[in-house]
């Protein structure tokens, strides 16, 4: 009675907090219910959601007690959505689904700079690295794999206006198993590495973690060596932001973790090259440049300015090869050494997308990039709908991509050249000055040139428009220093990364930030709904809901709902797909809320499932008050060739559980400390197999 009057709906009864699919959502049209379910949930700390299979998570900048080893075993090997949504199920099912079909995964993690996706990144890497098989080789493996994260961090991550831990370099990372599921090796990919910030941070920002984590917490012995000094504001390259010191950050404890690390991914003789390389630029900061005029007459082609740059370039420069060797020196750890048969789990962790006061190629590239990924998102997440329905014979209306994609056609403009500031606009606005989501000074009406400088040129990207700035442009990539390959070797590179990507199976994560302050606990409602918006969230939950709301494989569909039907329970001896048809009808199904696929059931309607699972939820109730009263005197009495009457007793009554978690089949655990034994009750309704009494 009490179960009835409590209306249970959703899902599961984990579900009173929202809706923790929004397939299932009612009003799955409107952005405001979407949302409302979001900061419901988060309310209660349960910041992950579904929409299908596609994860979203947002940003409680706290700590939440839900990453442990016991949350990690409680994911492994379980139904999708058989717990509650989090980042382990979804790591679980891609691993267990690469298993079963032997074929290659992906997972995007994607969202702007602070929404927390590098925590998720390193979230999936723990579940991998906790739940595959252990040996010695697979442990050396597994910890080379996860020390590869701080080495990372420290030199390609950095405290800016959004993120005290921000990635300024995207990366893919593979993951390799073997047939039997054991990780045996990985390989990362690099891309675009922010290398302006070692020679210029913004108010408020930081250069690169390593070098606050080498100066803070360097060993003195270290620190001589290096010829350093002990005070991050003895280098202008480090001091720029006027924030060295920040609270969230302990760069004394970090340079801990990241020495330990490093000694366990490259060589102690790297280790020692890599902070010599560091080092070798520092002190060029130091040295000023200036005009002074003597009698003496000098033709200099280059001023004081060019030497400035050459000075900034050269250190720009070193850096970038080191992260490069760097890299290199952990793929050649992490190399697989397995011939066996392999498959491949990857994770893509790249910068989100970006709007600063001053915006530049970086910037640009960044944000192109965003936009490619984007458009392949939407492209796959249609693709596989499309081709779920074909593969079970279902026929579904098709939804076209026109309504989503604001593709730049001609990608020309993603190469600067060697053009100078003048010449790259004009560039531009010859290739791109008919496009409607393209503007410059120029080409704008009289009220938007207000808005525009003269060297300015602003793009329309599906997360809203950005202004660049062409000077910032060019001056990246002046003549001499290799500037046509730069953009060359940007758009070759993202090429590859898009064929590696369509080559393979794909999940999702979309990361939101909760608030631009890193507050805890606060949801802003309108910054989530800007990111709601151009990650197509509600362009993918119409995807999901074009044709049916639900679908589900007749093995566990049976399996969970064959309770509600007298010829489905307490065993379907059948085929699983007749078992279900009866079963649906049984409940009084119309045709229109369902289709019978070739493996699967299609539910049409959220309030189709909500009823079969208010159904199921009564039904649970009722069956385990009636197996507790079944427990009768035959079961005592067949108990008593091991112990006496009265102990037998006991042992029963103080060791009945029943588990319909799943839809699971309810047992009894019967432990007597007696050797084990098999019982079959006359009336032929238990079984005892060990110290298990199975309802049969």
């Amino acid at each position: 009675d009490e179960t009835r009057s409590a209306g249970v709906r959703a899902l599961t009864a984990r579900d009173r907090v929202g809706i923790q699919d929004f397939v299932l959502l009612d009003a799955h049209n409107s952005e405001t219910a979407f949302l409302d379910n979001l900061k419901k949930r988060f309310s209660e700390d349960l910041i992950y959601t579904y929409i299908g299979t596609l994860l979203i998570s947002v940003n409680p900048y706290k700590e939440l007690d839900m990453y442990s080893k016991k949350h990690m075993d409680l994911y492994m090997g379980v139904n999708f959505y058989e717990l509650p949504p989090h980042i382990y199920a979804l790591a679980d099912n891609a691993y267990h689904t690469m298993l079963t079909e032997a074929n290659n995964h992906f997972i995007l993690i994607s969202g702007e700079s602070g929404a927390g996706k590098t925590e998720a990144s390193k979230k999936i890497l723990q579940y991998y690295a906790v739940s595959c098989p252990s040996s010695a080789l697979l442990d050396t493996v597994r910890d080379r794999m996860l020390m590869s994260n701080p080495v990372l961090e420290a030199f390609g991550n950095a405290k800016t206006l959004k993120n005290d831990n921000s990635s300024r370099f995207g990366k893919y990372m593979d993951i390799n198993f073997n047939f039997n599921g054991d990780p045996t090796g990985g390989h990362i990919n690099n891309y675009l590495l922010e290398k302006s910030r070692v020679v210029h941070q913004n108010h408020g920002e930081r250069n690169f973690h390593i070098f606050y984590q080498l100066v803070e917490g360097g060993e003195e012995d270290l620190l001589r060596q290096l010829g350093l000094e002990r005070d991050t504001k003895h280098y202008n390259y480090l001091a720029q932001g006027e924030c060295s010191s920040v609270i969230s950050i302990n760069d004394k404890n970090d340079w801990k973790t990241v020495r330990n690390a490093l000694s366990v991914v490259v060589e102690d003789c790297n280790s020692k090259l890599i902070l010599s390389l560091l080092t070798t630029f520092m002190p060029l900061e130091k040295m000023h440049h200036s005009a002074r005029f003597t009698h003496t007459i000098v033709l200099c082609p280059f001023t004081v300015d060019h030497a400035i740059y050459v000075r900034d370039a050269l250190a720009k420069a070193i850096y970038g090869r080191t992260f490069t060797w760097l890299v290199n020196r952990i793929n050649e750890s992490l190399e697989n050494q397995d011939a066996s048969r392999k498959t491949v789990i990857g994770l893509l962790d790249i910068y989100g997308f970006e709007v600063f006061y001053v915006n530049s190629f970086e910037q640009f590239c960044i944000n192109y990039c965003n936009e490619k990924l984007q458009q392949l998102f939407i492209q796959l997440t249609l693709k596989a709908e499309q081709e779920e329905y074909e593969a079970e014979g279902i026929e579904v209306r098709k939804v076209s991509t026109d309504l989503y994609l604001k593709e730049y056609k001609d990608e020309e403009c993603v190469r600067p050249g060697d053009a100078t500031d003048l010449t790259f606009l004009e560039k531009l606005e010859e290739k791109m000055g008919n496009h409607p989501h393209f503007v410059t000074h120029k080409l704008a009406d009289k009220k938007t040139r207000k808005t525009l400088d003269r060297g300015d040129f602003r793009l329309l990207h599906y997360a809203g428009e950005v202004t660049y700035c062409v000077e910032a442009c060019a001056s990246l990539h002046p003549p001499g220093v290799g500037a046509s390959l730069v953009a060359t070797q940007f758009k070759n590179s993202l090429l590859g990364l898009t064929e590696i990507l369509m080559a393979k199976e794909a999940w999702y994560v979309r990361c939101l930030k909760s608030n631009d302050n890193k507050q805890s606990g606060k949801f802003d409602d309108v910054l989530v709904r800007h990111q709601v918006k151009y990650l197509g969230l509600m362009e993918h939950l119409r995807v999901r809901r074009a044709g049916f709301a639900y679908r589900r494989r007749y093995e566990e569909f049976l399996k969970r709902y064959k309770p509600l039907c007298p010829a489905t329970w307490p065993h379907w001896r059948g085929v699983p797909s007749e078992g279900v048809e009866k079963l649906v009808k049984h409940l009084g199904y119309q045709p229109d809320e369902y289709k019978m696929g070739r493996t699967k059931i299609f539910i049409r309607y959220a309030r189709t499932l909500f009823a079969t699972e208010d159904a199921y939820e009564i039904c649970k109730h009722e069956l385990g008050y009636s197996f507790t009263i079944r427990i009768s005197d035959n079961l005592i009495t067949e108990c008593l060739v091991l112990t006496k009457k009265q102990d037998a007793i006991k042992a029963v009554q103080g060791s009945i559980k029943f588990q319909f978690h799943g839809g699971k089949e309810g047992f009894v655990d019967f432990s007597t400390g007696q050797e084990p034994m098999v019982y079959k009750g006359k009336n032929g309704h238990l079984t005892v197999v060990s110290k298990d009494f199975r309802v049969i």
